[in-house]
């Protein structure tokens, strides 16, 4: 909070005809935030969509994943080493328990995506420093929304909410550290992620495309976001099938989800320079594959084992939670699956280079 607050003064002294605070100590966006760089990022994404087959064709996300994901895991390794004190042992030792165990990476790698997709890739031969620098801002952001993600995890799986004992293939953050420290330890690394986010970037990015994503990083945690699904699906679990609908359902993963989705691609296109025309339609794919993202998950639950998933399998039928498959059924949760992707692709243009693979990951992978 107080490295947010120092941005906000620095913010006011140097651009302070720039932008206005509301009484609720939100941003007001106001097309200057994007006048420096908007065309430059609208007429990316306009070349983009008339490309060839070409650009698919070569792109492998197996091959982007080897360079981009040791660079995250990197990242992901030292970003609590300042918090790390004698007397704070106990807890960064929790808090990397969950951060490190492992994953899909998917949020830090849509970001570098929707970067690159932007920016432009950096070259297939480029070494490890230029790589580094190159995704040296996204990767703050990545590493950011993956701290939150990992809070959103220890949480879920606390025995007042879905009550889960294993998580990515080990024992859940409280059966190894207690309830007590894993909520903590959550909570510590909600804060952390804004610490993270601001001292990583305050040097390098455009202070009001930083202000940005704070903002909106901010917001995907709240009421309309993660929480707020959080408690709307809680609230539906066990209700008749006839009580909820697939409009509730949608509005629950839309933003317990789809909402750190949403902050990855457009947070990675604000900081690749990315134009507010653009930065909307980056959202509507976002918003897409969040949804797309959920319902793989509800197929996934029927029908991996627990080994494959790394978690309890058939936990949702055992709680009669809302899923997919309980409400369109196993073929017609696919289908929808199938159905989001196709839209999200639709809306990046004929061609979406990484972004189509990783729609493409999203449906068909099988944890």
């Amino acid at each position: 909070m107080r490295a947010f607050c120092v941005l906000i003064v620095l913010l006011s002294c140097s651009y302070n005809n720039s932008f206005t605070l509301n009484s609720a100590f939100s941003v007001r966006r106001v097309s200057s935030l994007y006048s420096t760089s908007s065309t430059k990022g609208d007429i990316d994404i306009e070349k983009r969509a008339s490309l060839g087959d070409q650009e698919l064709d070569e792109f492998s996300l197996k091959s982007y994943l080897s360079r981009v994901t040791p660079l995250i895991e990197e990242r992901l390794g030292s970003c609590l080493s300042h918090q790390d004190t004698p007397e704070t042992t106990k807890i960064t030792e929790a808090m990397y328990y969950s951060l490190l165990a492992g994953g899909k990476r998917v949020r830090p790698v849509a970001v570098c995506l929707a970067y690159d997709y932007i920016s432009g890739a950096p070259p297939s031969d480029a070494s490890d420093a230029q790589l580094k620098e190159h995704y040296r801002d996204a990767l703050s952001l990545g590493v950011s929304i993956e701290m939150i993600h990992t809070m959103s995890l220890i949480h879920d799986d606390l025995p007042a909410m879905d009550d889960d004992d294993y998580r990515r293939g080990r024992l859940t953050c409280h059966k190894v550290y207690g309830e007590d420290v894993a909520i903590l330890a959550g909570d510590s690394l909600l804060s952390s992620s804004f610490e993270y986010l601001v001292r990583e970037g305050k040097a390098s990015v455009e202070p009001l495309r930083l202000l940005e994503v704070l903002e909106r990083l901010s917001a995907s945690v709240g009421n309309l976001g993660l929480a707020g699904g959080q408690v709307m699906d809680l609230e539906c679990e066990g209700k008749p099938s006839a009580e909820v609908t697939l409009d509730d359902l949608r509005w629950i993963h839309k933003h317990k989800t789809g909402a750190l989705l949403n902050i990855a691609v457009a947070g990675g296109a604000i900081l690749g320079g990315a134009g507010e025309k653009t930065v909307e339609d980056l959202e509507v794919y976002a918003d897409k594959i969040g949804l797309a993202f959920q319902v793989a998950d509800d197929i996934l639950d029927c029908t991996a084992t627990s080994e494959e998933l790394g978690k309890t399998a058939g936990k949702d039928e055992a709680v009669d939670k809302a899923t997919y498959v309980r409400m369109m059924g196993l073929d017609g949760a696919r289908a929808e699956a199938r159905r989001l992707r196709d839209e999200a692709i639709r809306g990046l243009g004929e061609n979406g280079g990484g972004l189509k693979a990783l729609a493409d990951f999203i449906v068909n992978r099988g944890n």
